[in-house]
């Protein structure tokens, strides 16, 4: 029976970043999905700056920026078409695009080509995972060869469970999926551009009270409506071609400038696993949480996922940390999920408020707000995505106001005097960063390397928060700071040299 050091249930997205995460690590890794493919359908179509800058890690974000569209304008509009809000997300000095529209089954293949570049890593495409038991030393899996009717075992030291918001691997480890499902039903329409339209390449919340739509641009000549259903609408008739062209008309659209690749109906659903880990499994990506789709996080919280987790079992494998280093994972991710969600539901009640009076007040008192300076950069803070800081988990004890954030990623320069993203230079790597001379302490960090930043933002950053220096995790969260000559805070007991080798 072939041992492996991580398996990951799912090649989606979720599953696929694992994958090369792990992969990069030098790991031993099986891959086990169901399907013969990349699924051929568009269904995650936006991402942020911090996925990219995960992305990047596994040396792919330029090669999917290619097939990306950026920084594209986003308008709520009123019955009329006319903006009442009308914005671009703000960069938050990641080194990418704030926002990106994307077609998945494009990235889905990215990724898959990115593993492939580890021969550490084995895929088992139409297989299927029927049980996984959790051992007190490793996890057996019994997994079933779809093309060939017969049953195969193997052994991981963990599982990373990336199966979907239907997820097997939840249901067979008991975990409850706690939260609610909403009652509306939604069409979700994808086409292909014939020829384009005025404002195609925006993405536009129509808060029309008769028809609330998401008027959404994807990549590569692709574009998304989406619209609820009204309760006394059959969903068969929702589905029929005019129906569809009835509401696409209504904004104009014709068959001219679309031809319809598809039209589904789905609902949206708030639920979070009550349990992340259990043994030597974890839940990452929808088997963990699913969110509404307003501000196009549900994908990319399960990049989020794997990237917090990653990094950790590979510090655990490797011996140079204790299992307990694991449960930080949901002590970390929940939080942010979950606030995540909150504002995803907050965007989603402003479209679609159904109540015509309210929309009217909604309209007028959003368009005098948005004009008042500094109150969109405000509005952004408290709807768009919450930013990438941890308020508890695996970070130094104390109260220093910078633990906990991720660092920002300029351009710097390194030891040979290239300009580079910050995240090249730190490579996946534990870090000691400072501004000013080497800190106290900072010998007893033994193997990490510490380097010295001069880039005027960075500086500015690590002053505002009241660090002269900072400890930087591999997933480029800061462990532990201090001011300019304090002591930096020693490693946590039960680390050895903290360095992660990098597979060729």
């Amino acid at each position: 029976m072939t041992v492996y050091d991580v398996a990951v249930i799912g090649y989606g997205p979720t599953g696929a970043t694992a994958a090369n995460l792990l992969g990069r690590y030098g790991l031993k890794v099986l891959v086990i999905e169901r399907d013969s493919d990349v699924y051929g359908r568009a269904r995650a179509i936006s991402t942020d700056d911090e996925v990219m800058r995960i992305w990047q890690s596994v040396g792919l974000a330029d090669r999917l920026q290619r097939d990306m569209l950026p920084d594209r304008p986003l308008n709520f509009v009123d019955t009329a078409g006319v903006p009442f809000i009308d914005l671009k997300i703000r960069p938050r000095g990641t080194g990418h695009p704030p926002q990106q529209f994307l077609y998945q089954p494009a990235v889905d293949h990215v990724l898959r080509e990115g593993v492939s570049r580890f021969a550490g890593v084995d895929v088992l495409l139409e297989h299927e995972c029927l049980r996984v038991l959790d051992g007190e030393d490793d996890v057996e899996l019994m997994v079933a060869d779809l093309r060939t009717d017969t049953f195969k075992r193997f052994r991981a030291s963990y599982v990373i469970a990336a199966d979907g918001g239907s997820s097997p691997t939840r249901g067979q480890l008991g975990i409850g999926y706690t939260g609610r499902t909403y009652t509306e039903r939604w069409v979700v329409i994808d086409t292909k551009v014939i020829k384009e339209w005025d404002a195609h390449d925006r993405l536009r919340f129509h808060c029309n009270p008769a028809r609330p739509t998401v008027d959404c641009p994807t990549p590569l000549g692709h574009h998304r409506w989406e619209y609820p259903a009204r309760a006394c609408e059959d969903e068969r008739d929702l589905l029929r071609d005019d129906a569809i062209w009835k509401v696409l008309g209504d904004q104009g659209i014709t068959g001219d400038h679309v031809k319809i690749l598809r039209a589904v109906i789905y609902s949206h659903h708030v639920r979070v696993a009550d349990r992340w880990r259990v043994g030597r499994v974890f839940l990452a990506g929808d088997a963990a949480h699913a969110m509404p789709p307003w501000i196009g996080q549900g994908m990319s919280a399960g990049v989020r996922d794997v990237a917090n987790l990653c990094w950790k079992l590979a510090a655990v494998v490797s011996g140079q940390a204790p299992d307990a280093l694991l449960d930080s994972y949901q002590a970390e991710r929940k939080p942010h999920v979950i606030e995540t969600t909150r504002r995803a539901c907050r965007v989603g009640r402003i479209i679609t408020e159904r109540n015509r009076v309210a929309a009217v007040v909604r309209n007028h008192l959003l368009r005098a707000l948005a004009r008042i300076p500094g109150l969109e950069a405000a509005a952004q803070k408290q709807m768009w995505i919450p930013h990438a800081r941890y308020a508890d988990g695996f970070f130094a004890a104390g109260r220093h106001r910078a633990l906990g954030w991720q660092i920002p990623q300029p351009w710097v320069t390194d030891g040979h005097g290239a300009t580079v993203r910050l995240d090249d230079l730190l490579a996946g790597q534990w870090a000691i960063v400072y501004t000013g001379l080497l800190p106290p302490g900072a010998r007893a960090w033994t193997g990490v390397p510490a380097i010295r930043i001069s880039e005027p933002s960075l500086v500015r950053w690590l002053q505002q928060r009241k660090a002269a220096a900072a400890v930087v995790r591999p997933d480029g969260f800061i462990y532990a700071a201090a001011e300019s000559g304090q002591q930096l805070p020693a490693p946590p007991a039960g680390f050895g040299t903290l360095t992660i080798g990098a597979a060729a």
